[in-house]
């Protein structure tokens, strides 16, 4: 019997430290874990931004007079040489000698304006005939292997950027010619000291976007009176901090959101403007920012409903890269006892942690392209617990 209690005992024994060695066994770290994969990488830079018309258009009063009722609002349609309004020259003394001397110097300086005007539709139609010959020249070694495909998309950015400078210029030449014929023509009406209404015409093809004086008014020489534009024709404005604007240099793709539209649109940042100027934040804090324009090249047909000072949202892509290793970035974190500039990720190998260090080319707010230290189709833990350690018995977390 003695025995017997003996072996029971002991078992008894046996079994209690049993229970408490698995009771007090360290158990295993649930965690969650992503695969590393190889996909496109992209940083960018997101800020809002603003449309404005590339070519706008201010007219003002050419003589003082009385300054009849429009009948034309804003979004109306206008052609070339579309009637805006009438102005009956006023009959005062003030039409003297000196009133007269203005007006001739407007006259010449409109005929200045188209020279210069002239000049620049000239140097912008040999820009464009050069950029013309220089694509079908690249075109042409492209085909033999000789110029790569960077020359040759450069080479078609430049054939564009130059055949809208040339419709620029024109569109300037012919609001010299307008200007001109305007200036003459109250120069003439003066002369003449009749009270004919004179007739007020449209410079450019466009839309009505701002009526400044929509009421019959007094009107004095130079006063605005409405502004014209081609909503067709629009560019975005984004005032960046000038430390992003370094990234977006020209030619970098922008994608347009939040805009109103079903789709976005796409562009490319066309010019980065020299000069910064101070800007206080919401918080109150005293920012340099710059202005970056971005030029649309979505279908003008995907953004009818788009027009002038819209808001909308930018990203400009600063680094684009097929083919690389990405990990999430919650999986990334400083190297314990590391340098500043050393990173490393959790491994998960046959059931526990491994401490890997890693280095990074760039990163984004959701991946991190990895240059060294990692293998694609390996398991990285994310958001790594504080129990996990080194060596550690983790176990995957199912959600």
């Amino acid at each position: 019997m003695q025995t017997r209690s003996k072996l029971g005992l002991a078992g008894g024994a046996l079994a209690l430290a049993a229970l408490l060695a698995w009771a007090f066994a360290p158990r295993p770290v649930p965690v969650e874990t992503a695969l590393l994969a190889v996909g496109r990488f992209e940083s960018s830079v997101e800020e809002d931004g603003r449309t404005r018309v590339v070519d706008r258009y201010l007219v003002s009063a050419p003589l003082a007079g009385l300054w009849l009722r429009p009948s034309l609002r804003e979004g109306d349609g206008v052609a070339v040489g579309a009637l805006l309004g009438r102005i009956l020259p006023a009959a005062s003394p003030l039409i003297d000698a000196r009133s007269q001397a203005e007006l001739g110097s407007r006259v010449a300086a409109a005929a200045a304006m188209l020279r210069a005007a002239g000049s620049r539709f000239e140097l912008a139609r040999v820009g464009s005939a050069q950029a013309r010959r220089e694509l079908a020249r690249s075109e042409q070694l492209a085909q033999q292997g000789f110029v790569g495909a960077a020359k040759l998309e450069t080479d078609q950015l430049n054939l564009q950027a130059a055949t809208q400078e040339q419709a620029a210029a024109a569109a300037e030449l012919q609001v010299a010619q307008s200007g001109l014929a305007q200036a003459r023509a109250a120069l003439g009406l003066v002369n003449q000291g009749s009270g004919k209404a004179f007739e007020l015409r449209s410079p450019v093809a466009g839309q009505v976007l701002r009526l400044q004086q929509a009421s019959e008014a007094v009107v004095n020489l130079g006063m605005p009176l409405l502004e014209i534009g081609d909503i067709s024709r629009l560019e975005l404005v984004a005032e960046l901090l000038t430390s992003d604007a370094l990234q977006a240099s020209p030619g970098s793709k922008v994608v347009i959101d939040r805009w109103g539209g079903a789709q976005k649109l796409e562009g490319l940042v066309s010019r980065v403007e020299p000069g910064a100027f101070t800007k206080i934040s919401a918080l109150g804090v005293e920012e340099q920012r710059v202005r970056v324009i971005v030029q649309l090249t979505s279908p003008a047909a995907q953004r009818l409903q788009l027009g002038d000072g819209f808001r909308v949202a930018l990203k400009i892509i600063t680094r684009s890269q097929e083919n690389a290793l990405l990990v999430p970035v919650s999986a990334v974190f400083p190297l314990p006892g590391g340098t500043a500039g050393q990173r490393g990720v959790f491994l998960l190998e046959g059931g526990r942690a491994r401490l890997t260090e890693v280095e990074l080319e760039a990163r984004n707010s959701q991946v991190a392209w990895v240059r060294k230290g990692l293998l694609a189709g390996a398991q990285v833990i994310i958001y790594p617990p504080s129990g996990v350690t080194d060596g550690v018995r983790v176990v995957e977390r199912k959600v």
